[in-house]
């Protein structure tokens, strides 16, 4: 009697445990060619009221559907600032990602953009940026968003923000703002479509200037 009521209870247990999580076949591991590191370890001075909890590890592994393919490489670029102070606009989607001199361009003060033109309208899985990774640094009011419209006034996706007073003046956002390192920001905008990907900023912890090392867009091809 008391073993029966011992596999009983095993069985029940088994049946109430949740299942291992399955990979799911439709999804593969975006794999991504990073650049090499310009500083080592976490950096504590960088102070703001809505920044990210630094945790020094490694981005875990991300998944996108197959057939996920990067997008942006050699695209147009245009800006708010068509005449950089540093650098040429095509530089944004040429896949050089160094965080050398030479490797980013550098526009105006206060609020600006660059615009990556994908050609045609595509669903959307996964944005790369680096803004300036030489140095430990907290770009503000990061927002990216996607568009089939080149002027964004109508349909208008955003994805990802982090100007979480409304400075730019196109929406309050939630979330963090984070910390400049090699490994770019990931931003996942969930398959949204669009052929038009605009990225926005406000400066930075270090001065009033806005940088652009590498844009990378993936998403499924026609």
């Amino acid at each position: 009697m008391t073993r029966r009521i011992l596999t009983a209870s095993l069985l029940t247990l088994f049946a109430l445990a949740p299942l291992a999580a399955q990979p799911d076949p439709t999804k593969e591991e975006l794999k991504l060619k990073l650049p090499k590191p310009m500083f080592i370890g976490t950096p504590t001075n960088l102070k703001s009221a809505n920044l990210e909890t630094v945790t020094g590890k490694s981005r875990p592994p991300f998944f996108v559907p197959k057939g996920t393919v990067l997008l942006s490489l050699k695209k147009p670029v245009t800006s708010s600032d068509m005449q950089p102070v540093i650098g040429e606009l095509d530089m944004v989607t040429d896949g050089e990602k160094s965080g050398g001199d030479g490797y980013f361009i550098e526009l105006g003060p206060g609020p600006q953009w660059v615009q990556i033109d994908l050609g045609a309208s595509h669903p959307l899985y996964a944005i790369l940026a680096w803004h300036y990774h030489s140095q430990a640094r907290v770009y503000r009011d990061v927002i990216v968003q996607v568009s089939d419209d080149p002027k964004f006034k109508t349909g208008v996706t955003t994805i990802f923000n982090n100007d979480h007073d409304n400075t730019s003046k196109l929406g309050a956002g939630k979330e963090k703002e984070y910390i400049e390192v090699a490994e770019g920001k990931l931003i996942d905008p969930k398959g949204a479509k669009g052929r038009y990907v605009r990225l926005s900023s406000n400066g930075n912890t270090t001065n009033d200037l806005n940088h652009y090392v590498e844009v990378e867009v993936y998403g499924l091809a026609k």
